[in-house]
């Protein structure tokens, strides 16, 4: 009996992840392969960082999203190499995959622009980890301002510094202007949680840059109402223990403070740097891999590259954005390529169907650029809602985050704002 051909999915992502539902009613074998044995909701993580939602809320475990696709196994490993030439996967454990089709879709990573050692102070938001960090080292910040008796330490204590004026850094800063204004209000007898001073630093001319110039004043502006200071046209030249050091014009600046948070750009995962290593593969200045139309990489057309892992770039446009629906649809894609690949002819090329960009401010407040229409507010921040739960991937995250949000909204409580893990904070110098 002849074997059906295997197919390995590194990353079990957006992209992985559809992928693998994609191809599974192709006759081919497919292996997942990831680090974790769950699916994570990246847009989401900012609300466990902030406390309004828990880790289980946003993620799933992989086996059970795909145990009803019978030609799908899981497998939970670390791909630490590859070997092209023998058409396999190695991993930590020491043993090896072999496939005859291999997609990467392992994401991206922080990026601290050639300061690799701002990640100690400033921690980005890619994983659970760094929501859970997060969500630590901001609590702990007003609890420690609690007991502080010296006022100049417990203002440092008490400020916020977001980096990066993109999406993630919006959401950060108005949820963080939520948990300081709403939530912990009536919570501490020796400080206001209200004084607390949150700042967004963009080093462009504005923040959400990628969108129209109106949605982003309007952002700005909202967050301004919330308490937030929005600098833009700041960068940030140093991060050091309790200090960030910004330039604004010819003029620098240094900013006490005891929370620092990094969302101001992204690398491509490790494994672009090994493929190129190994075929030759063009990257681009962030890592990302330069792909064929199909996907696939022209060096080595068995191997397909998807996601915020892939630099893609259609005629005429920039590259793709490194968001989850480009993620999302170059998944379903590879099973047409696969497909066409199997009945020995080319797959047609990769078109990105674009429905928009939505980014949200705090309760009630979000702006959505559609293409087609453009709006701002409480009816941007319910097409905000709805799309995030219509993305989620499982029946029950959805129930469990519709209800945390409702109750979110009626009380202004974040009942996941614990603090948990090693009492390792450095104090402030």
């Amino acid at each position: 009996m002849e074997q059906l051909p295997h197919l390995v999915i590194v990353g079990g992502g957006f992209g992985g992840l559809n992928a693998a539902r994609s191809l599974s009613r192709l006759p081919v074998r497919i292996t997942l392969l990831d680090r974790r044995n769950f699916h994570l909701f990246q847009p989401l993580l900012y609300q466990v960082a902030t406390g309004a939602l828990s880790p289980a809320n946003i993620a799933a475990p992989l086996r059970s999203l795909l145990r009803k696709h019978r030609n799908v196994t899981v497998l939970l490993g670390e791909v630490i190499d590859l070997d092209p030439a023998g058409r396999r996967v190695l991993l930590r454990d020491g043993s090896a995959v072999s496939y005859d089709y291999l997609v990467l879709a392992t994401g991206a990573r922080h990026h601290y622009f050639g300061h690799p050692q701002w990640e100690a102070q400033a921690p980005g938001l890619k994983t659970i980890e760094d929501a859970t960090l997060i969500r630590r080292r901001v609590l702990l910040a007003f609890e420690q301002a609690e007991k502080e008796s010296d006022p100049v330490r417990a203002r440092a204590l008490l400020t916020f510094v977001v980096v990066g004026g993109g999406p993630t850094g919006v959401e950060l800063a108005g949820a963080l202007a939520e948990v300081a204004h709403k939530t912990l209000r009536h919570d501490f007898r020796n400080i206001d949680p209200r004084s607390a001073r949150i700042l967004l630093l963009e080093a462009g001319a504005r923040i959400l840059a990628t969108y129209p110039e109106r949605l982003s004043q309007k952002a700005a502006d909202g967050l301004t109402e919330m308490g937030v200071e929005v600098r833009t046209n700041t960068a940030v030249i140093d991060i050091q223990p309790g200090v960030v050091t910004v330039r604004t014009g010819e003029s620098s600046e240094t900013l006490p403070c005891h929370t620092i948070l990094w969302g101001a750009g992204v690398q491509a995962s490790a494994l672009g740097q090994m493929l190129a290593r190994h075929t030759g593969a063009a990257l681009d200045r962030a890592g990302r891999v330069i792909v064929g139309p199909d996907l696939s990489v022209p060096q080595q057309r068995e191997i397909f590259v998807i996601g915020d892992l892939a630099h893609l770039a259609e005629e005429g446009k920039p590259p793709l954005p490194g968001v989850a629906p480009v993620a999302m649809q170059q998944g379903a894609h590879l099973a047409r390529v696969i497909q066409a690949r199997l009945e020995g002819h080319e797959g047609p090329p990769f078109r990105y169907r674009d429905r928009g960009s939505m980014a949200t401010i705090s309760v009630a407040r979000a702006v959505a650029d559609l293409g087609w229409i453009r709006f701002s507010g409480y009816l941007a921040w319910l097409a905000w809602l709805f799309l995030h739960l219509l993305y989620l991937v499982e029946f029950q995250n959805r129930l469990l985050v519709l209800f945390q949000w409702a109750w979110n909204y009626l009380t202004r409580n974040r009942a996941a704002r614990l603090i948990t893990g090693v009492n390792d904070e450095a104090p402030l110098p």
